[in-house]
C-alpha cells in the first residue's frame, strides 16, 4: 500500500504557498534580507510549532512572512515547494497565496506574483509539474481590502484561476465578502472558500457558500457531515472537499479518517491535501500515509480520493481526461 501510495500520480488542491516555508528556508531569507527573527535556530522553529487551535497556527504563520520581501525571495518559496511535489510524484497542483499578508508590510503585488509565476513555469518545464494558482483573501480583513486586491490582481488576471478565503473564520462569515465574489465571479474566476473545522456557525458558513457566493469547491468542509441535506446537495452538485488530514490532528486533534470514509460513502468528492506542510510536518504522501496508518483504506479508496483530486480540479476537460487515465490504469 505504501508502494502504491507513493507511486500513483496526484493533484494537490489546498496548499498555502506561505505554508511552505521550511524553517531552515526561513533563517536563509531572514539573513538575506536582515530580518530580525524570534528564534536563533531552525530547531527553535519547530519547537514553537505548538499549534492547538487555527488561531494558535496563524499566529506564527504570519510572523514568518515577514522574511518574504523580494521577487526572488517568491520564487524560491514556491519552486522549492515544487521541488518537494516532485518528490511525491504530484503532477498537478492548485497553490493558493495570500497577497494582503504581503502587501499590508510594502510588498508590491506585482513583486508576489512574478515571483510565483516564474517559478510556476520554471516547474513545469524541470519538474513536468502543471500549475494554476489560486489568490486568497484574508477573511479576517474588510471586504474593502479584499476587492482592492482583486482589483490589483487583474492586470495578471492569465495567471490566476481563480480566488479564495482563508484565516480566521470567527465572525467572518462568507457573506461578508458576497460582493467580491460576485465581482470574481464576473471576471472569470473560479470560486473557493474554506470552511475550518469545528469553527462557529460553520453548517450555515457551508450553506452560504453553497446558497450565497455559489462556490465551485469547498475548503475543509468536514463538517457538512452534520447535516445530511447538506451532504446531498454537495454530493449533488459534485463540489470538492479538500481534506487536509495531519493539519486536521493539529488542530482538532484527529486525522478525521471516519469523516473521510464518510465522505466517500455518500458519493461526497472528498481530496486530500496537505494544507501548510512546512508548519504541519507533512507533505501530500504524508497525509495519505498517515490515513492508511490510522484507519484501513483500500487501494480503490486511495485511487477514488486521488480521482476526485482530478475531476473537481479546474483543469480543461481534456487534461482532466490525461490524468485520469494515469490514475485509472496505476497499478
Amino acid at each position: 500500500m505504501e508502494d502504491f501510495i507513493r507511486g500513483i500520480p496526484k493533484a494537490e488542491l489546498h496548499v498555502h504557498l506561505e505554508g511552505t516555508l521550511e524553517p531552515e528556508h526561513i533563517f536563509a531569507l531572514a539573513e538575506r534580507n536582515n530580518v530580525a527573527l524570534a528564534y536563533k535556530t531552525p530547531a527553535q522553529v519547530i519547537a514553537a510549532y505548538d499549534f492547538h487551535d487555527l488561531p494558535s497556527f496563524l499566529t506564527i504563520y504570519y510572523a514568518a512572512m515577514s522574511v518574504l520581501q523580494t521577487e526572488q525571495d517568491f520564487y524560491e518559496l514556491a519552486y522549492h515547494y515544487f521541488q518537494r511535489a516532485h518528490e511525491d510524484n504530484i503532477v498537478y497542483v492548485e497553490p493558493f497565496f495570500d497577497p494582503q499578508g504581503h502587501t499590508t508590510r510594502g510588498i508590491a503585488f506585482e513583486t508576489i506574483i512574478k515571483g510565483i509565476h516564474r517559478a510556476q513555469l520554471d516547474a513545469e518545464k524541470n519538474l513536468g509539474i502543471e500549475s494554476n494558482l489560486i489568490m486568497c483573501f484574508l477573511r479576517d480583513m474588510s471586504a474593502e481590502s479584499a476587492m482592492a486586491h482583486l482589483e490589483m490582481c487583474l492586470p495578471f488576471k492569465d495567471w490566476i484561476i481563480g480566488v479564495g478565503l482563508d484565516s480566521d473564520e470567527k465572525d467572518n462569515p462568507p457573506i461578508k465578502f458576497t460582493e467580491v465574489f460576485a465581482r470574481a465571479r464576473n471576471e472569470g474566476f473560479k470560486l473557493t472558500m474554506h470552511c475550518d473545522v469545528n469553527q462557529t456557525d460553520i453548517v450555515d458558513h457551508i450553506w452560504q457558500c453553497l446558497d450565497d457566493i455559489q462556490v465551485d469547491r469547498i475548503d475543509h468542509g468536514i463538517n457538512a457531515l452534520e447535516d445530511e441535506r447538506l451532504c446531498a446537495e454537495i454530493a449533488k452538485r459534485g463540489l470538492g472537499l479538500t481534506v487536509c488530514p495531519v493539519s486536521n490532528r493539529f488542530v482538532v486533534q484527529s486525522l478525521t479518517t471516519k469523516e473521510i470514509k464518510s465522505m466517500l460513502q455518500r458519493g461526497m468528492k472528498a481530496t486530500i491535501n496537505s494544507d501548510d506542510p512546512g508548519y504541519f510536518r507533512a507533505y501530500l504522501t504524508d497525509n495519505f500515509l498517515a490515513l492508511i496508518e490510522e484507519a484501513e483504506f483500500s487501494q480503490d479508496e486511495i485511487r477514488q480520493l486521488n480521482a476526485n483530486a482530478f475531476e473537481t480540479s479546474w483543469l480543461s476537460a481534456a487534461r482532466k481526461k490525461h490524468y485520469l487515465e494515469q490514475v485509472n490504469n496505476f497499478s
